[in-house]
């Protein structure tokens, strides 16, 4: 596939996925784990709290990346599309789990955005092999995540 023709400078689309995948977890805000969940049976592999920050902020920054070497080769067609839905799975997951503390829901929500991810990994590597390159730490976390939501499920019965 050859490049996609734009007016918009690179550098400036770089930033605009930057800013508007960074939104998702700003959209959590005020769902972040509290008392509720520091009181939940957890598994002795849940990883430590300071964990989190740094791996979605590289997990965040890849996904960025990897959209735009895609909107670079062929612009906002389908595989965009499938971006922006697991983003938007990625930013409902967060809510459901910490602030409705519904950890069935939350895994039935995480599942989607498994498959959201894998759908979105897919489309990029058939457009730019880097791109489906850089999803796949994203959806081994997930997986990862997926995981833990199972088992905090079956240890903590509503």
């Amino acid at each position: 596939m050859r490049e996609q023709p734009s007016k918009l400078h690179p550098g400036l689309a770089l930033a605009g996925f930057i800013v508007i995948t960074f939104c998702a977890p700003l959209l959590s805000v005020g769902s972040m784990p509290g008392a509720w969940y520091l009181a939940l049976d957890k598994p002795a592999w849940n990883p430590p709290a300071w964990l989190f920050g740094p791996a979605w902020t590289l997990l965040y920054t890849l996904m960025a990346v990897a959209a735009w070497l895609v909107w670079k080769r062929v612009g906002f067609t389908r595989p965009l599309g499938f971006y922006f839905v697991q983003l938007a799975l990625n930013a409902a997951w967060t809510p459901i789990f910490f602030r409705a503390h519904q950890l069935g829901w939350a895994l039935i929500e995480i599942v989607a955005l498994w498959i959201a991810i894998l759908a979105t990994l897919l489309s990029f590597r058939r457009v730019n092999t880097a791109a489906g390159w850089l999803f796949v730490p994203y959806l081994a976390w997930v997986t990862f995540a997926t995981v833990l939501n199972f088992t905090l499920w079956k240890m903590n019965p509503a």
